[in-house]
């Protein structure tokens, strides 16, 4: 038998058709979850039904669904779930978005209510067809969740805003999210191929200026690895992170979605992410998580806490 088990692409990525089969690679041991079957599962699922929403946890197809959502944790995805962007790592799918939904901030704010959260993670798709990216929309999400929940935390995962006027991060920034994450993904050498639709130092700059005009917001980014990169080039991303301040790193496993997507180049060790981690401690974030499973969102609720006490730490040892 191959050691990549090929499978046929579904029809959410029309982009893509052009590409050549890779066949998608066999997951190690270590990389492998159990399906979820438990009642807070089906709690978590019902409410997100129940209020319309569309989560990454489900278009990202994430590994960690099971067991975030019987915890009953879910990381919202707004502005719809069909993205003007075509990157080959990712599972959303690409095409004409609809219209905002003007009432969708309430919704969330609902949701995150009847789930009894006391974190949230708030993301969306890339909306090149807004003239401020949907900046506004995430900023009326928080106001929403604020309002409904003013004891829960909000973490939100932003676009990049690349073709929007500078004012766009400032009104979300205005908002006052906990959490900044805006994820770089990759290393700059596989931009094009990965994400073509962005640019890296772009996205480094976003982050950069996230501190500039709130230097109290905690930031965050993650990459993922495996696919194609050198160990030089991770640790290089760590330090552009660093050198814009960024208090949170996160690295997890790239899995391909489809045979159609970007190949997985190769599944890390966990000895290699536990290097990483290392090293990113030394850089001096405030806070890391590296292992094959990490993802932006997951554990973010008790990373926060640990984020939270970490600067507080810092800002003793200073004084």
């Amino acid at each position: 038998m191959s050691p990549r088990d090929l499978t046929i692409p579904d029809q959410r990525h029309p982009e893509k058709a052009h590409r050549p089969d890779t066949g998608v690679l066999r997951k190690p041991d270590w990389i492998r979850v159990k399906a979820p079957t438990s009642k807070g599962y089906k709690q978590t699922r019902d409410i997100i039904k129940e209020n319309r929403l569309v989560t990454v946890c489900e278009e990202a197809g994430c590994p960690n669904v099971g067991e975030c959502w019987s915890a009953g944790h879910a990381t919202m995805m707004i502005m719809g779930e069909i993205c003007t962007r075509g990157c080959t790592f990712c599972n959303v799918a690409t095409g004409r978005p609809d219209s905002l939904d003007t009432f969708e901030p309430g919704r969330v704010a609902d949701a995150v209510e009847k789930l009894g959260l006391n974190h949230v993670v708030v993301t969306s798709v890339d909306r090149d067809d807004i003239e401020d990216g949907g900046a506004e929309h995430f900023a009326q999400t928080i106001r929403a969740i604020r309002h409904c929940s003013p004891g829960t935390t909000i973490e939100i995962l932003t676009p990049d805003f690349l073709r929007c006027a500078p004012e766009a991060l400032e009104v979300v920034v205005a908002a006052r999210p906990d959490v900044f994450n805006h994820n770089l993904e990759t290393v700059p050498g596989l931009y094009p191929e990965v994400r073509p639709g962005a640019r890296y130092f772009h996205s480094l700059r976003l982050l950069q200026r996230v501190k500039e005009l709130d230097p109290t917001m905690f930031t965050k980014s993650g990459i993922m690895v495996g696919l194609g990169e050198s160990r030089a080039q991770v640790h290089q991303v760590m330090d552009d992170m660093r050198s814009a301040d960024v208090d949170f790193l996160t690295i997890g496993q790239y899995l391909q979605p489809t045979a159609k997507h970007h190949a997985v180049d190769r599944f890390v060790t966990p000895d290699e992410f536990r290097a990483y981690e290392k090293a990113a401690w030394g850089k001096g974030f405030l806070m890391v998580s590296a292992t094959p499973l990490t993802r932006s969102s997951y554990h973010a609720g008790e990373d926060f806490e640990k984020l939270r006490a970490a600067r507080l730490e810092r800002l003793a040892a200073a004084s």
